[in-house]
């Protein structure tokens, strides 16, 4: 049986590389990982899925996200590209698809690639379906043209630096799941004075406590990590139970600080 929702956690891929990137799939499935996430701009899906294969895994048991990129939304690319993704991660179908960007400036027609994605799930490729990096207004028009199709996530940047909250909220009154990238802001929160001082009352590293509170918000952080020890400890972190005044500190971390922010990202809320 094939795994029907988003597990609490997963492995982020974003610039691992060759043998970096096979050497972090096995070794994160081989802890217990169980959702691997990936994207044609990653450059490494051939690598994932050479990660799974070997990993002695079965493929039923693993989650396994990929997302299509900007310039692959007309509608007979998206399916395409999304066939060669699938040669490449050594699968027939993945479990998660998502549009990585939306359109920039709505050049391709959300109505085309939205309903070009729900082809793709029709015909198997893909069991479910989402949306990456999409502001309030975009997911109310996602939801609208795809009426009774579910979207399983919004995948957005969420770390205590940015806590990205409006879009959070509002995806999850629309019983859309967040999954959070970059949830330890590039290694920057284990520089942190208040994630530090959490982390000693409870024995864990500020990276734990950044995972932990990012979790305790309904969010699914996906936290990169090549070296096998730092993969356990992400793990690990879903253990942790911050206080209500823990949480509201993490919460004052809040600045806005955005780290993907390309010339082509929509007009944020």
């Amino acid at each position: 049986m094939a795994l029907s929702t988003l597990p609490k956690i997963g492995m982020g891929t974003f610039r691992l590389k060759g043998n970096d990137a096979r050497d972090a799939v096995k070794s994160a499935l081989s802890l217990g990982y169980r959702h691997i996430d990936t994207a044609q701009m990653y450059e490494n899906e051939s690598e994932v899925g050479d990660g799974i294969t070997s990993s002695g895994i079965p493929r039923r048991e693993i989650f396994l996200t990929t997302k299509i990129w900007y310039e692959q939304l007309h509608r007979s690319d998206l399916i395409n590209s999304l066939h060669d993704s699938l040669a490449r991660l050594k699968t027939d179908h993945v479990d998660l698809t998502l549009i990585h960007w939306p359109s920039p400036g709505d050049e391709v027609p959300m109505e085309e690639y939205l309903g070009a994605l729900r082809d793709a799930q029709r015909e198997g490729l893909t069991t479910h379906i989402g949306i990456s990096n999409f502001t309030c207004a975009q997911m109310d028009r996602a939801k609208e043209i795809l009426g009774d199709t579910p979207i399983l996530t919004n995948q957005v940047e969420v770390h205590p630096f940015l806590a990205n909250r409006k879009v959070v909220d509002h995806a999850q009154n629309l019983g859309i799941t967040v999954t959070g990238y970059m949830p330890l802001a590039v290694g920057k929160v284990m520089e942190d004075e208040t994630l530090i001082r959490i982390g000693e009352e409870h024995n864990a590293s500020p990276a734990q406590i950044a995972l932990a509170w990012v979790a305790s918000r309904g969010v699914v952080p996906i936290p990169s990590s090549t070296r096998p020890q730092h993969q356990k400890a992400n793990l690990d972190a879903l253990n942790i139970t911050l206080s209500a005044s823990e949480i509201a500190e993490i919460d004052r971390l809040d600045r806005n600080e955005r780290i993907a922010n390309p010339d082509f990202a929509p007009a944020w809320d």
